[in-house]
């Protein structure tokens, strides 16, 4: 399987001043072209220009955004030019589903999706823009009613990379439950919770690393040998043996094709972002 040349850059949301210096100071120069999608929001407007004023005052002379709906078609020819030639693509927070609906299986997406394997671009996103970013996403799941069979929903997503549940806001909305839920459904895949103000570097589509005040929260159901899923009725509680967890902050890394929690050497974290 190829790995990609490009890197995501995912955020649990909150506060993005972090994500943003991130991306100006180890990503992308300030000549770089950095594409803002604003479809996942519905005040378009104003957080694409919130975000474009955040690059600039950082020194990035070329930024743009972009929003894509109902009314603004993905395939049109002025935004597939303007991905062609973007080294940045970042992705608000919103509604997931709403890119979904609106980007996913499109010429635009497809180029993204070509551009992310081949080419050494950079995809970011907060908050939904963060957990689109998978081949599957979650979108439903609240509080206690989350461990309840039936009650955690996923969907496709944007498939940047495959395997892997990203739920953001996890630790301030309470999402232990839906993680550990929709893991228990697809143990062949990675569940990843990020904290607000969090967020996780991803290179290759393998190696995991940490940046920012919070916790990462990693959920491996590999080593399940129990789980009642199968058995139980619509609204019963489930019951799932071995869920494996780990508990990543900054200086912390997670490799995803050996399932394995490393701490990183001061040389490599100086050096882990510059690509």
């Amino acid at each position: 399987m190829q790995h990609p040349k490009g890197t995501l850059i995912a955020l649990g949301g909150g506060d993005d001043d972090g994500l943003i210096n991130l991306i100006r100071s180890e990503i992308c120069s300030v000549e770089s072209n950095i594409e803002v999608i604003t479809t996942a929001t519905l005040e378009p407007m104003e957080s694409g220009q919130a975000y474009k004023e955040a690059f600039e005052e950082l020194g990035c002379n070329s930024v743009r955004f972009m929003h894509i709906d109902e009314d603004n078609k993905a395939d049109s020819q002025d935004y597939i030019t303007r991905i062609e030639q973007a080294e940045v693509i970042f992705f608000t927070g919103g509604n997931q589903l709403r890119l979904k609906e609106f980007l996913s299986g499109s010429k635009l997406h497809h180029l993204m999706q070509r551009r992310f394997i081949e080419e050494e671009i950079t995809i970011a996103g907060t908050s939904a823009g963060a957990a689109a970013m998978s081949n599957r996403m979650i979108y439903e799941g609240y509080g206690s009613y989350s461990l309840m069979k039936g009650e955690v929903k996923t969907t496709d997503g944007l498939s940047f990379i495959n395997n892997v549940f990203i739920d953001t806001h996890f630790t301030e909305r309470g999402r232990f439950g839906r993680l550990a839920h929709a893991v228990s459904k697809r143990p062949e895949f990675i569940g990843i919770g990020l904290g607000e103000e969090t967020g996780i570097i991803i290179k290759h589509n393998n190696h995991i690393e940490v940046f920012g005040a919070g916790v990462v929260t990693i959920m491996d159901g590999s080593q399940v040998s129990y789980s009642n899923l199968k058995d139980v009725e619509e609204g019963d509680p489930i019951a799932i043996e071995n869920l494996t967890m780990h508990l990543l902050v900054e200086g912390h890394e997670y490799c995803i094709q050996d399932r394995a929690f490393r701490k990183l050497s001061q040389v490599k974290r100086n050096t882990s972002a510059k690509v």
